[in-house]
């Protein structure tokens, strides 16, 4: 056995996790760039975890049907065979586009060449098992149309490839929490989908990846719904708003970057605006968990300073001690980094060759992230929240720290296909 296969092999015993009350696997929207939390929940499966909720946003929530309609020991075939679905070409010309590049080497310059090539392809053709051109488009003009027909594509196949690779009855009977966030269209109002109050559908998670004008609103008991997305591009803040969870690890899978190069041309910039606009809520989110968490120390200090019994009768005190007992929250984050042969199409770029670098790239990363057993400890009373990024150089004072800087971006997203 080689040396990298012995390594490999040490990364595949299961992980001991502490006792945590909750491991929830949280996934954010990005479109293509979700073979990258594939990678990374096939790390996590081989580490021998197992989330017991499970929440996600537009593609995000596509990848939490696949995973939670699958017995655990088949979770990571059924992403893998839902991702080599919809990323096949769907004509002849498709096929060429993406064998010529591995033909002459994929160097760099045909790499960029090819993933260009296949983002145009999409838009231009759709993806097998996944969307179509709508044709004619819905333009002013021809008449009104119900919302679920007014977009570029049709995302009917959509249902059936997710019937294909996910058991509903698994979904909505079996021990996994599963929770995935769509907008209302008319309210304008995000919520969550919940099979604990709910029984979820093909639909539910089709809605949470509605994003327009690409994909048409989905209705649901008389209601349209769009891309959770468009109001938080994360559903941090719907797993650790439930106060019952006292220890909580999140593995949080963000598919933009906060961090980034400056952009030298118009396509860097429209590339860069998007890496803020989707990831900016994550961090604002982040931190605002972080403060709560100090506030919630502040209370317990305080508390300490109430007569003796008052905390038996006055309600007032009685609400401050729930708050003060707060949660231990420790959130692992794996962030997608940006590749040089990917542009602004990045989340529309559905090639076999950038579906597998990116599933190779979150399987590395969570893998570089087992190799730190102190990162899964529960946090201590002290601090009540930490995160941990494999990509973040910290020093060893900074490693526990409460972390996030708010840097809100409240404007709606850029309209891309997914």
């Amino acid at each position: 056995m080689s040396q990298s296969q012995e390594k490999a092999a040490i990364q595949r015993k299961p992980f001991k996790l502490p006792p945590h009350d909750e491991v929830a696997l949280v996934l954010q929207g990005g479109g293509a760039l979700g073979s990258y939390q594939a990678g990374v929940y096939e790390g996590i499966e081989e580490a021998g975890i197992q989330p017991n909720w499970i929440s996600g946003i537009s593609i995000g929530a596509l990848n939490t049907a696949i995973i939670a309609g699958n017995a655990p020991e088949k979770r990571a075939e059924a992403l893998r065979g839902f991702w080599n679905t919809i990323c096949q070409p769907a004509d002849m010309l498709g096929y060429l586009g993406a064998w010529v590049p591995r033909a002459v080497g994929l160097n760099d310059l045909s790499r960029k060449w090819s993933s260009l090539w296949a983002a145009g392809r999409a838009l231009v053709e759709g993806q097998q098992g996944f969307f179509s051109p709508r044709f004619p488009w819905p333009v002013p003009g021809m008449g009104k149309r119900s919302p679920n027909e007014v977009s570029f594509y049709d995302t009917a196949a959509l249902r059936a490839t997710l019937l294909q690779f996910a058991d509903f009855d698994r979904i909505n009977d079996g021990d996994t929490r599963v929770s995935v966030g769509a907008v209302n269209v008319r309210t304008g109002n995000l919520v969550y989908f919940d099979n604990t109050k709910m029984r979820l559908e093909p639909e539910h998670f089709m809605a949470s990846g509605a994003l327009p004008p690409g994909f048409p609103a989905v209705e649901i008991d008389g209601e349209y719904y769009w891309d959770g997305g468009l109001v938080s591009n994360t559903p941090l803040t719907e797993v650790v708003s439930h106060p019952q969870h006292k220890k909580t690890l999140v593995f949080q899978v963000d598919l933009w970057s906060a961090s980034g190069v400056l952009p030298g041309d118009l396509l860097d910039v429209c590339e860069r605006a998007k890496d803020i606009q989707y990831s900016s809520r994550t961090r604002t989110i982040t931190a605002m968990l972080g403060s709560n968490q100090v506030h919630a120390q502040l209370i317990r200090e305080l508390l300490k300073h109430v007569p003796p019994g008052l905390e038996k009768d006055h309600p007032l005190i009685r609400e401050a001690q729930k708050v003060a007992d707060g949660r231990a929250v420790n959130v692992l984050q794996l962030i997608f980094k940006n590749k040089a042969y990917q542009g602004h199409y990045k989340d529309y770029e559905f090639s076999i060759d950038t579906m597998r670098d990116h599933w190779q790239t979150g399987l590395d990363d969570i893998r570089a992230s087992f190799e730190h057993p102190d990162w899964f400890a529960i946090p201590s009373h002290d601090s009540r929240f930490i995160t941990h990024d494999v990509h973040y150089a910290r020093s060893p004072a900074e490693k526990t720290r409460i972390t996030g800087a708010i840097h809100p971006v409240d404007s709606p997203p850029m309209c891309h296909p997914i």
